[in-house]
Parts: C-alpha cells; sequence; structure tokens
C-alpha cells in the first residue's frame, strides 16, 4: 500500500514538473515554434486506487513525456533553431510571410529599386517613406529634435507596428490628424500599388483634396483600416526607407518573433550622392553650388562636416550587417546602386532569392520595360532609368574640387564599397575608366 501512495505521489511531482516544462516552452514558443512531437496517448485522472502495475505505467508514461519535452526544451540552442529553418531562413511558425525592409539614403536609386517589390504583385504589401512623416513631426527646418537614440528607437516602433499591419503608431505622426482612421495626407500614397487598389481604393468624396493621390485611378481619402485589412490579406510584405540611419538600433525589430525581417541596405558611391542631391534639393546645396563656382571648400564647415557624418553612418551599419552578428544571420544584404544599374535583373533576383519570396513575372516584366527608357521619362523623381547611364550620368556634372572633398571626409565609407578615387579632372570624366571596383558582398 504504501508503494502505491508513493508512486502516485511520484506521478504528482511528475505532473507539476511537466507544467513547468509547458510553461518554459511556451514562453520559449514566442521566439521558436515548438517542434512537433507525435501524438499522445489522452491522458486520464490518476486513480489512486489503481493496481501498482498501473501506476507504474502511468508513471514511466510521465517521465517519458518529461524526458521528451526536456529533450525538446534543451535542443533550442543555436545549431538547432538553423534545423527550423528552411533553405531560405524562414521560421515555420510565420507561415512564410516576409518581411522586406529596404535601406537607404536619399539619391541613391531607393524609389526605383523599391518598385522591385512594390511591382511583385498581388501579394506584396507595399509602403514608400511612411518614416517622412515620423520625422517631418519630430524634426525642425534645421534637423533639430530629439537625439539619435530616441529618433531610432521611434523609427523602430513605428516600423514594427506597420510590418504587423497596425497603423496606429504612424497615426500619431500624420498631419493632419486622421478622422475615424481616414487621412488626405499619406505622404506619397501613390507609389504603394497596395494602397490605390481594390478594397483600399474607395470611392471619391467631393471637395476633399488629396495631395499625395493615386495616379491610376481616382481614389477617396485614404482608409486607414481598410490599409490594415489588406495588409493582412497581403504573404509579404515591404517598406522602403531613407531615414534609419543606425542598422544596429534595429535589433529588436529583426529578432520579433512575429516577424521574419531581412534587411537590404542599398548603397551608392557619395560623390554621386553629392551630385544628385545638388540637383534634386537644389534649394538646400546653394552652399555647395557657391564652392563649386569658385573651388574653395572650407573643410570644418558644417556642411561638410554633415557629408562625413552621412557616409559614417552608412559605413557603420554596413560593417554591422557584413560582420554577421548572430541576430542578423541570413537577414542582411549589402546592395551597390552601381550593380543594379549595370545588371538589374541579376542583381533583382539575387535580392528576391536573399528573401525567400519567388521573382514573379509582374516584377520581371516591370524591371525589363523601365530599365532601357528614353531620355525625357528620366526625370529627378522617376523610377524609370536607362540604369546604365544613370550610375555613370553624376562624373559629368561635379566639378573635381568636389569630388575631391568627398574622396577625403568619405574615404574609408568608399573603399569599404569599393569605389576608386580620381586623381584629376581628366580622370574623373573618363568613362573608359571604371570607378568600381569588382566586389561581391555575402549576404550575412
Amino acid at each position: 500500500m504504501k508503494t502505491k501512495y508513493a508512486i502516485a505521489f511520484i506521478c504528482i511531482v511528475a505532473l507539476v514538473i511537466i507544467e513547468k516544462e509547458s510553461n518554459i516552452l511556451s514562453r520559449v514558443s514566442d521566439k521558436l515554434i515548438q517542434r512537433q512531437t507525435p501524438q499522445q496517448t489522452p491522458q486520464t485522472p490518476l486513480d489512486y486506487n489503481t493496481t501498482q502495475n498501473g501506476s507504474l505505467t502511468m508513471f514511466k508514461l510521465l517521465l517519458s513525456r518529461l524526458t521528451d519535452m526536456k529533450t525538446n526544451y534543451s535542443s533550442l540552442s543555436e545549431e538547432q533553431e538553423e534545423d527550423e529553418l528552411d533553405n531560405t531562413g524562414t521560421n515555420s511558425y510565420n507561415g512564410g510571410r516576409k518581411h522586406i525592409l529596404l535601406l537607404a539614403t536619399t539619391r541613391t536609386g531607393s524609389s526605383f529599386v523599391g518598385e522591385f517589390f512594390n511591382q511583385h504583385g498581388e501579394n506584396m504589401f507595399y509602403l514608400f517613406e511612411p518614416l517622412w512623416h515620423v520625422e517631418r513631426m519630430l524634426t525642425t527646418g534645421t534637423g533639430a529634435g530629439p537625439n539619435g537614440t530616441v529618433l531610432a528607437g521611434i523609427y523602430r516602433d513605428v516600423l514594427q507596428g506597420l510590418f504587423l499591419c497596425d497603423f496606429s503608431p504612424l497615426e500619431k505622426f500624420i498631419s493632419p490628424p486622421p478622422q475615424h482612421h481616414i487621412t488626405p495626407a499619406l505622404f506619397r500614397r501613390e507609389s504603394s500599388l497596395s494602397l490605390c487598389e481594390d478594397p483600399v481604393c474607395t470611392p471619391v468624396v467631393k471637395d476633399v483634396f488629396e495631395r499625395f493621390h493615386c495616379k491610376t485611378r481616382r481614389c477617396g481619402p485614404l482608409n486607414l483600416t481598410l490599409a490594415s485589412q489588406s495588409c493582412i490579406s497581403k504573404g509579404h510584405h515591404a517598406i522602403k526607407t531613407v531615414r534609419v540611419r543606425q542598422l544596429d538600433s534595429l535589433r529588436p525589430l529583426v529578432e520579433d518573433p512575429r516577424l521574419d525581417v531581412r534587411v537590404i541596405q542599398l548603397v551608392r558611391d557619395p560623390r554621386a550622392i553629392l551630385a544628385s542631391r545638388m540637383v534634386a534639393f537644389s534649394s538646400k546645396y546653394q552652399t555647395w553650388k557657391a564652392w563649386a563656382q569658385d573651388g574653395q571648400v572650407p573643410e570644418d564647415d558644417e556642411e561638410v562636416k554633415r557629408l562625413k557624418g552621412n557616409c559614417d553612418h552608412i559605413r557603420m551599419s554596413a560593417e554591422v550587417g557584413l560582420s554577421r552578428p548572430g541576430w542578423l544571420r541570413r537577414r542582411y544584404m549589402l546592395v551597390r546602386y552601381e550593380d543594379i544599374a549595370r545588371y538589374p535583373m541579376q542583381k533583382a533576383e539575387e535580392m528576391y532569392r536573399f528573401t525567400g519570396i519567388p521573382f514573379s513575372p509582374q516584377a520581371r516584366e516591370w524591371i525589363l520595360r523601365n530599365t532601357q527608357t528614353t531620355q525625357e521619362a528620366s526625370g529627378v523623381y522617376s523610377t524609370q532609368k536607362n540604369s546604365s547611364e544613370q550610375a555613370e550620368k553624376w562624373r559629368f556634372s561635379i566639378p573635381f574640387k568636389l569630388a575631391q572633398v568627398v574622396q577625403k571626409v568619405c574615404g574609408p565609407t568608399m573603399q569599404l564599397f569599393g569605389y576608386r578615387f580620381v586623381d584629376d579632372e581628366k580622370m574623373l570624366v573618363n568613362k573608359s575608366i571604371s570607378l568600381l571596383e569588382e566586389r561581391r558582398f555575402r549576404s550575412s
């Protein structure tokens, strides 16, 4: 009799331990889905009056379950976590949905490259520069505002909400504030096919002006509730932004178990970026234009320091990604705009392969149609480019003196990305001399 009670007591203790193990596993599953284990025989309540053999049988079963659960829990190591990934690095718990974050700076061709994903088809939900609203509200015209760490955290939280199809964090920054989750003021709405298709495209509302209205069809003000529903219905999500300066600030986003984030960092020759900005943002680059005229550039000027800071941030983010830290494993890719301009289809295929998303016929067709276009269509903000010509165009618009300044303050960045220095004016404008070293950046 004592033996039977002792066995029953041990069974109860085993059940308590199993319950604790189950709690631990449920917490671990927030990071990684539990492996499927063979279906267990349905349990019956413990009966203290069972025979000794019956108690022993149940005890063995409990110990077996406990051992299985401990094995599952202890096996969630870094090596086993990789086994939970398919050949594209996808966690099975996410249902195969990918979240693509295209990071860049202005005038790097990011609008053009973003179209590679925007044009994917009806299974892609794409957003163009949603962080514009955050930057506009939190910074003044001089760029003052929250310190970089605070701003980076806000950017990350808004991106996290958007990837989860929650527009409420973004709504706080849209001006004027949306009414009943409806706004006519979303920045560049027309650049997202997802926001201009049914059912997000609602009937036109008379006398409501929408600055960034859909171009391909007439729609009413954007209903963010419908946008959220559309987002949820899509298989993949992509966001393009030029406002995230620190890659490491995104670590909590990348490690969010609800997401499967892939970061693509797009870079370009800093000399080409400066030349393009002087044209696109002419009023903001009057100082540089004056220096281009008189040939004198004070290297201690705030504009030069800002240029150096921008280059340093780009380089430091790339160094984080290329160092392949564990939290970015299989989640970071560096791409040079110049390589995309030379080989758009090949690079698009590589980016799609990296994300684990099939390269759709629609995206292929768009790339073919928009990389061999006319000069008239290649405007400052156009996504239609004669891509091979665009990559070299800057060499004939920037004075050698300014190119020298960029080389001096952005030298480490240029060396990391494989951009060759020019020694004189003749070398700068000689298209037979390539300023691009052949590099292959390994995805982390």
